[in-house]
C-alpha cells in the first residue's frame, strides 16, 4: 500500500470515495459535502447530513455505489474559473470555502498543501451527475473499481477543517483493492487488530480505565495493569542504574519563569494547562521533564571530570489534547515518560548516542520487540538554532551509531526539530504496525537558554552537549502497545497472574492453597480457583484472562502431592512436581519468554 500518491490503488480509492458522495446525495438530496481523499488503508468522505447515518444506512450506500460502478461513467476532468465553481456549488458551503481559498493560494481542494499567497488551480471532475471540486488523481472509468473488492467499515465524528470550532460533520470510512481476495485478507487483518484494542482487552482483563468524573484522558492504573507497569518500570530502572544512569526525581509544577526561560511559553504554550496561582506567582504543570534535569545539573559548578552526566526519570506530565483526539492509553492529557538527559563534552557525544541507542534496543529487546525501523531527521535549513557547522558532528554521530547498530534506517531530510537532529527508532508488532517508541534527540537550544557550562582542562567555561532520550516513550502508550502486541497475553515474566491453581472439587481447595503457598515463597504470582464453578469452566476463565500456567489439581494429583499443567495456548505438560513447576516458570522469566 506504499506505491506513491498517483499509484493505481490511490487512484482507485479517491475515485471510491468520489462514487461513495454520489451514493450519500442520491439517499440524503439536502446533504452536503466537504472532502473526501484516499488514505493509507482506504478512503473516507465527511458530510452534513440531515441525520446521523445507521448501519442500514451504510448498506444502502454500499449497494449504490456497485450500480455505479457498473454503470461505468468515464471521469472528467476540467479547470475552471473560481467563479464558475462558486456557482457550480452555490449550495455548497464546504466547497465555498474551499474555493475561495484556492482563489486566494489558500490550501488545496485536499487541506493538505502549502498557502502560496499564489492562486490556485481549481478543477472539477465528473462522472455520471455528480461533479467534485478535485485535483485528482482518478481512473479513467468507475467501472475500473471492482465492485467485488469495495466494503464501507464505519462512520465516525469530525470537524470540519479539524477544529472543535467548526461544524461537527459525519466522516464514513471506506476501503477498496484491486482484487476481492485482497479485500477478505485486509478484512481478517482489521477483525484481528479489533481482537487486540487495548481498550477491550484493557476492559476484559481488568487492566486499566479511565471515567468521566476524572476526566478524559487521565488513565486509572487497576492492580493487574499496575503490577505489570511496576514490573516494567523496576526492570527499566535496574538496567538503567547498571548502565551508569542516575536516577532523580522533579516537581509536577514548576514558576511561570522557567517555562519562560526553557521556550516553552512562547513554542509551546497551546499545549499546556492554564497556570495556577501560589502566592501570587503564577505555576504550570510541567509538559515536559527537561528544565528540572537542567536545574539539577545547574544546581553546582560543573568540571569536565563531572561528565557525562545521564539524569534519568520515571516524570509524569500533563499535556492538553483535543477531547477529540484522545484514543485509550495512546493519547492521554497526564502520562509518565522515562525520560533521561544526557549531558557530555563534545568529545565524549560520539560515544554516548552509540551507548544510547544500543541501550534502547537492549529494553526493547527484553520486552520481546525486535522488528525495528530507524529514521534519521536533519535539518531543516529554514527553521534551525545555531550555526548549519554545529550540526553536522552530531548528525554524523547519529548516523554512524545507526550504522555500527546494523538498522535500516531512512533520513527524514528536514524532520529535526529547531534545536538539533534526532533519530526516531519504531517497531513492527505482531500485526505489522508500525509504531514510534524511542527517541533521541540532540539538543542546542536549551543548553544556551540555560546558559549550561563546564570547566574544561584549559581552566574556562564551555556549553556541554545535551541529549533527549525517550526510551519507551510514556508508560501509557507503551503499556497500549504492549498489550496490543501480545493480544494481552504477557510475557510470563509481565503476567501479572503467572499461574492459576485450579482444585477440581472442594476437598481440593486445601491443597491448592499450599501448592499456591509454596510458589509465592519462590516469588512467583499466583492465584486460587476457589470458585463453585466446574473445572472446564476454570480452565476456560484462566485462559479468558492469558494465565499462562493451569496447575489443576485433582485427587491423584493430591496424593502424588504434584500437579497438572495446562498452558493457556492449551498444550498439556502433564502432571509435575511443585518444584518442577516452580523451576519451569523461573526459567520462563529469567529468559523473559512468552
Amino acid at each position: 500500500m506504499s506505491e506513491g500518491h498517483d499509484g493505481t490503488l490511490h487512484r482507485i480509492r479517491h475515485s471510491a470515495s468520489h462514487v461513495m458522495a454520489q451514493a450519500v446525495l442520491e439517499l440524503f438530496p439536502g446533504g452536503k459535502i466537504a472532502i473526501g481523499p484516499a488514505i493509507e488503508d482506504g478512503f473516507y468522505y465527511d458530510f452534513d447530513l440531515p441525520r446521523t447515518l445507521l448501519p442500514e444506512d451504510l448498506d444502502k450506500i454500499e449497494t449504490r455505489m456497485r450500480e455505479i460502478i457498473r454503470e461505468d461513467h468515464p471521469f472528467v476532468y476540467r479547470e475552471v474559473s473560481a467563479d464558475e465553481a462558486r456557482k457550480q456549488f452555490a449550495d455548497q458551503p464546504y466547497k465555498i470555502e474551499l474555493i475561495n481559498e484556492l482563489e486566494k493560494g489558500g490550501v488545496d481542494d485536499a487541506q493538505d498543501g502549502t498557502a502560496t499567497g499564489e492562486p490556485v488551480k481549481i478543477s472539477f471532475y465528473t462522472h455520471g451527475p455528480f461533479t467534485d471540486l478535485c485535483r485528482g488523481p482518478h481512473v479513467e472509468r468507475t467501472g475500473q473499481i471492482n465492485p467485488d473488492a469495495i466494503k464501507l467499515l464505519n462512520t465516525a465524528g469530525a470537524y470540519w477543517r479539524g477544529s472543535e470550532k467548526n461544524p461537527m460533520l459525519q466522516r464514513i470510512y471506506g476501503t477498496v483493492f484491486e482484487t476481492a481476495k485482497e479485500l477478505q485478507d485486509y478484512l481478517a487483518w482489521r477483525e484481528e487488530v479489533d481482537k487486540r484494542d487495548h481498550r477491550k482487552l484493557g476492559r476484559q482483563l481488568d487492566l486499566f480505565s479511565t471515567a468521566p468524573e476524572v476526566g478524559g484522558g487521565l488513565v486509572l492504573w487497576h492492580p493487574k495493569g499496575g503490577m505489570i507497569r511496576h514490573l516494567a518500570e523496576e526492570f527499566c530502572k535496574n538496567e538503567h542504574i547498571a548502565g551508569g544512569y542516575d536516577l532523580v526525581y522533579s516537581p509536577h509544577i514548576g514558576r511561570a519563569q522557567l517555562w519562560e526561560t526553557s521556550g516553552h511559553l512562547t513554542w509551546y504554550k497551546d499545549g499546556m494547562y492554564s497556570p495556577m496561582d501560589i502566592e501570587g506567582q503564577d505555576y504550570y504543570l510541567k509538559p515536559m521533564n527537561c528544565p528540572f534535569h537542567i536545574m539539577i545539573y545547574k544546581s553546582t559548578r560543573r568540571s569536565y571530570r563531572d561528565l557525562p552526566m545521564r539524569l534519568a526519570e520515571w516524570g509524569t506530565v500533563y499535556r492538553f489534547e483535543r477531547g477529540g483526539v484522545l484514543h485509550g492509553l495512546l493519547r492521554v492529557r497526564g502520562f509518565t515518560q522515562d525520560d533521561a538527559h544526557l549531558f557530555c563534552r563534545p568529545d565524549q557525544m560520539p560515544q554516548e548516542i552509540d551507548r544510547a541507542l544500543s541501550f534502547c534496543l537492549h529494553i526493547l529487546r527484553s520486552f520481546g520487540f525486535t522488528d525495528f525501523q530507524a529514521y534519521l531527521a536533519t535539518r531543516d535549513p529554514e527553521k534551525s538554532a545555531g550555526d548549519p557547522a554545529q550540526w553536522e558532528a552530531p548528525t554524523e554521530a547519529l548516523r554512524a551509531a545507526l550504522i555500527r547498530a546494523d538498522l535500516p534506517y531512512a533520513v527524514d531530510e528536514g524532520g529535526a526539530a529547531f534545536y538539533g537532529p534526532k533519530i526516531d527508532l519504531k517497531f513492527k508488532d505482531a500485526l505489522h504496525r508500525e509504531w514510534q517508541l524511542s527517541t533521541i534527540q540532540f539538543d542546542f537550544n536549551l543548553p544556551a537558554r540555560f546558559n549550561l557550562t563546564y570547566t574544561g582542562e584549559d581552566g574556562q567555561e564551555h556549553p556541554p552537549y545535551m541529549i533527549h532520550r525517550a526510551l519507551l516513550g510514556s508508560m501509557e502508550r507503551f503499556f497500549g502497545v504492549l498489550i496490543e502486541h501480545y493480544a494481552g497475553a504477557f510475557p510470563v515474566w509481565l503476567a501479572p497472574v503467572q499461574a492459576m491453581v485450579i482444585p477440581i472439587a472442594d476437598r481440593h481447595i486445601e491443597v491448592a492453597r499450599q501448592v499456591q503457598a509454596q510458589l509465592k515463597g519462590a516469588g512467583l504470582r499466583v492465584e486460587v480457583d476457589d470458585s463453585g464453578n466446574r473445572m472446564q469452566n476454570k480452565i476456560r476463565e484462566a485462559q479468558n484472562q492469558k494465565v499462562p500456567y493451569m496447575l489443576i489439581i485433582g485427587d491423584k494429583e493430591q496424593q502424588a502431592n504434584a500437579v497438572n499443567v495446562r498452558l493457556r495456548s492449551g498444550d498439556q505438560l502433564g502432571v509435575k512436581s511443585v518444584a518442577e513447576v516452580i523451576a519451569l516458570i523461573k526459567d520462563a522469566v529469567a529468559k523473559k519468554v512468552v
